[in-house]
């Protein structure tokens, strides 16, 4: 790819504090390019449930990260980026990425609000990270030595390193060549949830599990351990819908955009449980 092109003046990250958010901020500041945090805290602040914010954040922004809160494929997503996407044209930016989901019809119209716009787009569709075994939904799970998802018996999943996404995110927002382009992420295989945590066992050396569940007791779950119903109820869908079998096959995005093949989920493991994330002490 092309890297000395007109760089952008300004990026705007949306979730800047989130995943794939602060890494980017990261990689940015990092080669000293200008960039701005967008998130509640962030100076000006960005909220994507507070319209008001979002003049402030985009002032001077020519390139976006687009990472929609609490998700991609919520009811409101479209109606959000479509206003997000209006304000942003109409204010000078001429760079989004959006990050999508696979096989997700909800986000597939967030897509298409995007690429109805006049300015260069792409659109990453992520599989499932591999960092939600260590940062976020099955951490604790993994600690606890129970992994229990809707997922049923024998779904695999071609889990992605974050470390990708952030790669390929970063090479759109900066570089040419990336416009107009649809890149499905995925790891390297296919990963069963039940291999996923033997192997996180086997680095850690102690048991984890994985046990299926059905969506109405994860739903029980959540609801139990205090998640408010609704959220409750979109994350126990939102599961059963992605694992499915839909996404089980792997992709060529991480080759086609970086020009190499995506990290390895075992790879992700074993430098995983060499940090300590996973130690039963970890947690205090």
């Amino acid at each position: 790819m092309n890297t000395h092109s007109k760089l952008p003046k300004l990026t705007l990250v949306t979730a800047g504090t989130g995943k794939t958010g602060r890494r980017i901020v990261q990689r940015l500041t990092d080669r000293r390019l200008p960039v701005r945090v967008g998130s509640r805290a962030g100076d000006p602040p960005f909220d994507w449930s507070d319209r008001s914010t979002w003049e402030g954040a985009l002032a001077g922004v020519e390139a976006v990260y687009v990472a929609y809160l609490p998700d991609i494929g919520a009811p409101q997503a479209a109606d959000d980026i479509a206003a997000f996407s209006d304000l942003a044209t109409e204010l000078g930016v001429r760079r989004v990425v959006l990050l999508s989901g696979r096989n997700e019809p909800m986000a597939q119209r967030c897509e298409e609000v995007l690429q109805e716009r006049p300015w260069q787009w792409t659109v990453l569709r992520s599989s499932v990270f591999n960092q939600d075994f260590s940062e976020a939904f099955w951490l604790d799970p993994v600690r606890s030595g129970v992994v229990a998802v809707p997922a049923g018996e024998h779904t695999a999943e071609p889990f992605v390193d974050i470390e990708d996404v952030v790669d390929v995110a970063v090479a759109a927002l900066t570089e040419e060549g990336h416009a107009g382009q649809v890149y499905e992420l995925s790891g390297p295989r296919s990963v069963p949830l039940a291999e996923a945590t033997a192997e996180i066992a086997a680095a850690i050396r102690r048991p984890v599990l994985y046990q299926p569940v059905t969506s109405d007791q994860y739903l029980a779950a959540m609801t139990a351990e205090g998640v408010p119903p609704e959220e409750a109820q979109f994350v126990a869908e939102l599961f059963a819908a992605l694992f499915d079998g839909r996404n089980a096959a792997t992709t060529d995005g991480v080759q086609r955009a970086l020009g190499r093949a995506p990290r390895e989920f075992r790879d992700f493991v074993h430098k995983t449980a060499g940090t300590g994330v996973w130690d039963l002490d970890a947690a205090g």
